[in-house]
């Protein structure tokens, strides 16, 4: 053999090697990535190869798979009551991807959790079991009554009921809403018709229940109360105060008054002026209580926190830094302060609990396909975020605006509800900006545990209506009363 063969023969063998070495380095140390890549196209094909398992409400699956003819992605995702649910299951869409549950459970429902059980064919040919099925905590006569609610009155709003004893999610609602199964498929169709929903002007996408976040308004004064109770800024609930209104905002020039007249407001006692959402009070009780205080008790209450329900919801806001003018305006739910509708719920249903607030979460178990549990969704405390004590006073308050007050709009017969209704100013100019409607409210059992808190959101933009008729009690307050009633009912 030559020379300048033996030359090539090594190289060629050198050539070889490093095939062989990156083969063995793809097939083991990349082999997750790659397995995993978006542009993989036998991962897109195997996601869809089978039968999806199923989100369930209730004792319902309220999605399902159909075969789909002339492709390689051989089922797509079908939905029931798809815009009331949305909120809830998010979309599995061959084009778009997965979000909310879909997304987050997709292993256990596409059947490539490792839990699942796996047939002895199973093993033996390498298939994936079947998906396993994802059953929710929602309660679906609430879901239903917070869904029409928002839908009846045609407005951009959300509702999320919670169970104070245990953190299940009973009603998750958003609208405007979308079809996810308008667009679970690859077709031109679904891909247009998913474009028309993303550049809607009303934003039909966005979940309002837990990714946006809105200033509270009035609302916001059942947590105000609580933190000023806890710290001793106020000692009894019935004393009057030396509280003009309207009130001279510190610092400034700016007088803040109420709705109703400012005799009903000057110099009440805490009771009185939740009872008729006097913002003076509230002002004066937040600046004396201090921004420190008060935002120590909203994140008690979960402010300035992602929570995973296992959906991530986004943070509500108590603002770090804030001057007298701004701790003030925190007081009646104002100023920079932001929270979500779940949030909201999270601080009715902590008070309506006596004080402890327990985790939120969506999902009750996760199943096989034979029934059998998989993982099972225990109530977790989250935190004790004010004091049995302050917790009930705080009840008596929203009780007393429920029975003899603006919060009458909730009042359930033979039941005892508490209340508290809110409009929220927003928008570069305030007085081109409709406000925002606020309602969050509980309902108690004879033995005094509540089964349901509910915060309702109403965003009345794009409503025929004056700004002397938008607030809470009025537009949010028959909606809580429904699904509570819903819930009571079961």
């Amino acid at each position: 053999m030559n020379r300048t063969i033996r030359h090539v023969a090594v190289f060629c063998g050198l050539l070889i090697l490093v095939i062989l070495a990156r083969v063995t380095w793809m097939q083991s140390a990349q082999r997750e990535s790659l397995a995993t890549h978006p542009d993989n196209r036998r991962t897109l094909i195997a996601a869809f190869a089978e039968p999806r398992g199923n989100i369930i409400v209730g004792d319902r699956a309220i999605t399902g798979s159909k075969p789909v003819k002339g492709s390689d992605l051989r089922y797509a995702r079908t939905y029931r009551d798809g815009p009331m649910y949305a909120p809830v299951t998010g979309f599995f869409s061959q084009a778009q991807g997965a979000t909310l549950l879909e997304g987050v459970h997709d292993d256990l429902l596409t059947g490539s959790d490792p839990r699942l059980a796996r047939s002895p064919a199973d093993l033996l040919t390498g298939r994936q079991p079947r998906g396993g099925d994802v059953v929710t905590t929602i309660d679906p006569a609430a879901q239903r009554a917070a869904y029409r609610g928002l839908t009846d009155l045609g407005v951009k709003g959300a509702v999320v009921a919670l169970d104070p004893r245990t953190g299940a999610v009973l009603a998750l609602a958003s609208t405007p809403s979308y079809d996810p199964g308008a667009f679970s498929g690859l077709s031109e169709a679904e891909g247009e018709a998913f474009t028309r929903l993303d550049e809607r002007k009303d934003k039909p996408l966005r979940n309002r229940a837990i990714r946006e976040t809105y200033p509270p308004g009035s609302t916001f004064k059942i947590l105000t109360a609580a933190a000023a109770l806890e710290h001793g800024t106020v000692t009894d609930i019935d004393a009057a105060t030396d509280v003009p209104s309207p009130y001279p905002l510190p610092l400034s020039r700016t007088e803040v008054g109420s709705v109703v007249p400012d005799s009903q407001c000057e110099d009440a006692s805490l009771k009185t002026a939740l009872q008729w959402s006097c913002n003076n009070v509230f002002l004066d009780t937040a600046l004396r209580t201090g921004a420190g205080k008060l935002r120590e008790t909203a994140e008690k209450f979960g402010f300035n926190s992602e929570h995973f329900m296992p959906v991530r919801a986004s943070a509500s806001t108590y603002p770090q830094r804030l001057d007298e003018p701004q701790t003030a305006l925190t007081g009646m739910g104002q100023g920079s302060l932001t929270t979500t509708p779940l949030q909201m719920a999270m601080v009715t249903a902590a008070l309506a609990n006596d004080g402890t607030l327990m985790q939120p979460h969506l999902v009750a178990e996760l199943r096989d396909q034979d029934l059998t549990t998989v993982e099972k969704t225990e109530p977790e405390r989250l935190n004790q975020a004010v004091s049995p004590g302050t917790a009930r006073k705080v009840q008596e308050m929203m009780e007393h605006a429920v029975t003899a007050g603006t919060a009458d709009g909730a009042a359930i017969d033979g039941v005892t509800v508490g209340g508290k209704p809110g409009t929220a100013q927003h928008g570069a100019d305030v007085r081109d900006e409709n406000p925002y409607a606020w309602f969050v409210s509980y309902a108690k059992q004879p033995d005094g545990t509540s089964p349901v808190a509910v915060a309702v959101f109403v965003d009345p933009e794009d409503m025929d209506i004056s700004r002397a008729d938008i607030g809470g009690g009025r537009l949010g307050a028959p909606i809580a009363k429904a699904v509570m009633e819903a819930v009571l009912d079961a």
